[in-house]
């Protein structure tokens, strides 16, 4: 079996293309959609293929290359306006680095909204590899009817709905033909020596050389041919189907590109599923793979074909199927028959871009919850499980606002669990502005033995990042040795609230002196007045709100890296700068400084000033303080929630 994934934004036509493709000679193909990802297994020429077709919403190109883990071949689908070039910018970003072997298809041809050059040119500020246009329209009445193949210089008439038409080659267009021709020998000679010679010797190449030449500049990813057509009215797609069975690599490649020593099967999505459970999507990538065969470190359960048909008990090698009762496997792993390894780096998708607080509709789910949320952990890699430190619910980290949808869907309908969710607030701090020394005795008498407990510190701030610092420099033995751990521990105690409500940091805390009894003294006692004394002294020492910053870096198209002053500004961040990313043209990446608050904000925000096309990633910076209204009100809604 041979596979392609079919990539490219909304609205592009993608799974007009997949139909199209699937329906040249297969009356019926079998599909199974699995999320965000639908597999079309179809015959064309003799052979079984697999189409993976991507939803095309912005986030689910940020786990492009999750979808690219099983493709020998990727295909881009794209709209026929140079001025949305940009929007196919993140999924040819993410061919790029999975270093799949990629076709560009022109979609929509019948309704173009600039010039082929002017799209290609588009298209080319986005790839480091050479876009090589490999069909020129042939238009009539400001209308495309047709195509020229540059390589074999024949031309194809369009028909409704069927194969196209070989035409003589249209008077009008021998001049356009021969100079695109000519650019495109030009650009393959740069890859190929014998080729250049033949042009400087101004010989004419042979068609079949010229397309065993393509075939191996395609495999080696030195360009990305691109295509032309119409997928809803069938134009353009048996040329496409062609070029993908003779230059697209068979299944070797894709072992090679996942670079694992004894790769058996690649798993590359997963799904839960009512009465299966997880049901885990595999490309075998040799022979070997059947039920109760050994995979990943445990037996294969079961097989199911594409489309749901059972019965199935092993893979042929390159042949997608879905595993169900194997729960040793995952998505995201290449198996061995022992073991399972993760994929490469492009294969995991970029950094979660929200977070939400679950916790079930009903108390009576909370268990239920728990058990189903690591189950969906475990089936989705673009989904991280973790448990927030301030509520101790747990905290989902999920790629958009899609990507959520379906993770609630699948709570609600696969595993009955209704969950309310919310933004989980940042982890404010708080910490003192002055020096204080407090005074604290702890006393209590309640018949038999008392408690008592005479302590006193200086009370500081400490540097920011330092923490918690305690000291002591007693004399004469005022509070004995064996008490002085007593007192750090009611200190650090009275740590987890302050004045503000939220934990103290950066605080140094000297005992200087105190007073013990020889009998009514005890850890306990000293413990407590270590403990007030603290509390007493916080709420003299000028206590200060502090907030975490982010730094966060942007990958963003550089058309839009002007626009990220402007919004990381009315986020209230700061500027670091930018610079061209050096492993991928046409991309900047950003840098700023952000209070974590406004991190939801920055996801819904670059979702519309850039199209959906940038991503961002963040991680801890520093704490900072806030003063006035700002932390009045964050104060009073902290005591609210509480």
């Amino acid at each position: 079996m041979r596979c392609f994934t079919v990539l490219g934004p909304s609205q592009s036509g993608k799974t007009e293309l997949v139909g199209a493709l699937a329906a040249l000679e297969d009356a019926h193909p079998r599909s199974e959609t699995a999320g965000h990802l639908t597999l079309t297994r179809f015959g064309f020429m003799g052979e079984d293929w697999c189409a993976i077709d991507v939803a095309g919403g912005p986030e689910f190109a940020r786990m492009g290359g999750a979808a690219l883990l099983a493709a020998d071949a990727a295909v881009i689908c794209v709209a026929p306006d140079p001025d949305e070039a940009v929007l196919a910018a993140p999924w040819i970003r993410a061919a790029e680095a999975a270093n799949v072997p990629s076709f560009i298809f022109i979609n929509k041809m019948d309704a173009p909204k600039g010039r082929v050059r002017d799209i290609v040119a588009a298209l080319q500020a986005y790839t480091g590899h050479s876009v090589v246009l490999r069909q020129i329209p042939i238009r009539e009445g400001g209308e495309v009817v047709g195509a020229i193949d540059l390589i074999s210089e024949r031309a194809w008439r369009y028909r409704e709905g069927q194969p196209s038409q070989l035409v003589e080659m249209p008077k009008g267009e021998a001049d356009r033909e021969h100079e695109a021709r000519a650019e495109l020998l030009e650009q393959m000679s740069d890859y190929d020596d014998k080729l250049l010679e033949e042009l400087i010797e101004d010989h004419e190449p042979a068609t079949g050389a010229l397309f065993e030449i393509a075939k191996r500049e395609t495999q080696h990813r030195d360009v990305v041919p691109t295509f032309l057509g119409a997928a809803s009215h069938k134009n353009g797609i048996l040329r496409l189907m062609k070029a993908l069975r003779h230059e697209a690599p068979d299944v070797s490649a894709l072992k090679d590109r996942l670079g694992v020593k004894d790769a058996v099967a690649i798993g590359f999505h997963a799904q839960i599923r009512k009465h299966l459970g997880k049901c885990v999507m595999l490309r075998a990538l040799q022979g070997g793979v059947k039920v109760g065969s050994q995979l990943g470190g445990g037996g294969l359960g079961g097989l199911v074909e594409i489309g749901g048909k059972a019965g199935n008990d092993h893979l042929e090698v390159g042949e997608i199927g879905i595993s169900v009762k194997s729960d040793q496997l995952d998505a995201g792993k290449v198996f061995s028959a022992s073991s399972g390894s993760p994929v490469p780096d492009w294969g995991r998708g970029c950094p979660p871009a929200l977070a939400r607080l679950v916790s079930p509709a009903h108390e009576r789910d909370e268990v239920r919850l728990s058990t189903a949320l690591a189950r969906l952990a475990e089936a989705d890699p673009m989904l991280r499980l973790e448990q927030d430190q301030a509520t101790g619910h747990a905290l989902l980290k999920l790629q958009g606002v899609m990507h959520e949808r379906q993770t609630l869907a699948t709570l609600a309908d696969d595993f009955g669990v209704e969950v309310t969710t919310h933004v989980p607030d940042p982890r404010y701090l708080e910490t003192i502005s002055s020096q204080v020394d407090e005074h604290y005795r702890h006393r209590k008498q309640s018949g038999g033995a008392g408690q008592f407990a005479d302590v006193a510190v200086i009370v500081k701030p400490s540097a920011r990042g330092e923490g918690f610092l305690f000291d002591e420099v007693v004399k004469g033995g005022a509070v004995p040795k064996n008490y002085i751990p007593a007192v750090e521990e009611g200190a650090r105690e009275a740590l987890d609230k302050g004045p503000l409500g939220f934990p103290v940091t950066d605080v140094s805390v000297t005992l200087t002196d105190g007073k013990h009894h020889a009998v009514d003294s005890s850890d306990f006692a000293f413990r407590t007045a270590g403990r007030m004394a603290l509390r007493e002294a916080l709420g003299k020492a000028g206590p200060v709100l502090l907030q975490p910053i982010e730094r966060v870096d942007i990958h963003v198209p550089s058309i839009y890296s002007g626009a990220m002053v402007s919004l990381i500004s009315s986020l209230k961040g700061q500027v670091l700068g930018f610079d061209g990313d050096p492993d991928y043209r046409g991309w900047d990446v950003f840098r700023a400084l952000l209070p974590a608050s406004a991190e939801e904000d920055l996801a819904m925000a670059l979702g519309s000033s850039t199209q959906g096309t940038a991503w961002h990633e963040m991680s801890f910076d520093h704490y900072e303080e806030i003063y006035g209204k700002e932390a009045e009100r964050i104060s009073k809604e902290h005591a609210t929630a509480a």
